[in-house]
């Protein structure tokens, strides 16, 4: 994707989850069918295909809805989503496969127009039968022109106040650009990109493009579930939200907020900030909303 190589601001993504392991060709393909038909006519510069992994271990909190494998994100984008004829970024779960099973994932996909983003594991007693150290080094071996991307996660920042050191690490393993995981928390993510642009500055790296996901809310379940998967909603907005007659509506206008002011403030600073839009909840008003945020998130970085 040439703007990832140019380090370019305002890429657009639509992030989609692969159809359950257990759905039949039939109704796998039914289910492309719909997911092409939705984005075949939108201004998007690619698709993020995930890689689930369970992570009832990253929480004692019951898990609102139950965990499904899915079809391989690889699998999906080539046999299913070649309607869209836009690069496809491919998630990868190390944690999930041996060493083997990653070298040759690896070799299949080491050409200039594969794009990865390695994920890790979901909690520290995940076990591992390949580290991301590990797989980082496997990928330069083996996949040198594999063009590689990383997880990033602001609202982790405000606790722990190390996600820029986890990215700029990850820029030194090879990361070219960076996925977040949904962000509602403005402050979290603009005081990231403070210390992100600090350290990258110290350590002479460039700033490398920051893709921010946004995702509709429109129902109390699936307020539940953004926070089980550890997205930080503020409290003022979560009351504002379950108290609101329109939750999706005040969710996007909540969304679109965020978006303009990160736009803006990357921008300042130097830093390609881009967007990757999905919806983690399969109720009909919430994908179509995800949809329309498209030309709308489009709208905000040609302005």
């Amino acid at each position: 994707m040439e703007q990832i190589h140019q380090r370019q601001a305002g890429i657009v993504l639509y992030g989609l989850t692969p159809p359950k392991a257990t759905n039949t060709p039939s109704q796998i393909q039914e289910i492309a069918a719909r997911q092409c038909a939705r984005l075949k006519n939108s201004t998007i510069d690619g698709v993020v295909v995930y890689d689930l992994q369970d992570e009832a271990q990253r929480t004692n909190q019951e898990r609102p809805f139950p965990f499904l494998e899915t079809i391989d994100p690889a699998t999906y984008a080539s046999s299913y989503l070649k309607e869209l004829s836009t690069p496809s970024i491919l998630y990868r779960a190390i944690g999930k496969y041996t060493k083997a099973q990653t070298q040759a994932w690896l070799e299949e996909h080491n050409n200039a127009a594969a794009l990865c983003v390695f994920v890790g594991a979901a909690s520290r007693t995940q076990q591992m039968t390949l580290s991301m150290q590990e797989a980082y080094a496997l990928k330069r071996e083996v996949a040198p022109d594999l063009l590689l991307g990383g997880i990033a996660i602001p609202e982790r920042h405000m606790k722990k106040h190390d996600e820029h050191e986890r990215v700029v690490r990850k820029v030194e393993e090879g990361c070219s650009f960076f996925v977040t995981q949904a962000v509602y928390d403005l402050e979290a993510s603009k005081r990231f990109l403070d210390d992100y642009v600090a350290l990258s500055q110290a350590k002479n790296l460039p700033l490398v493009p920051i893709v921010f996901t946004l995702t509709p809310c429109g129902s109390e379940k699936t307020l539940t579930f953004m926070k089980w998967l550890g997205i930080h909603i503020p409290s003022m907005l979560e009351e504002m939200l379950l108290a609101s007659d329109d939750m999706l509506g005040g969710s996007m206008a909540h969304i679109r907020y965020v978006a303009k002011m990160l736009y803006m403030y990357g921008t300042a600073k130097g830093v390609p900030v881009g967007f990757n839009i999905e919806s983690v909840a399969i109720r009909k008003a919430e994908i179509e909303a995800s949809i329309a945020l498209i030309d709308e998130v489009r709208a905000i970085i040609l302005n």
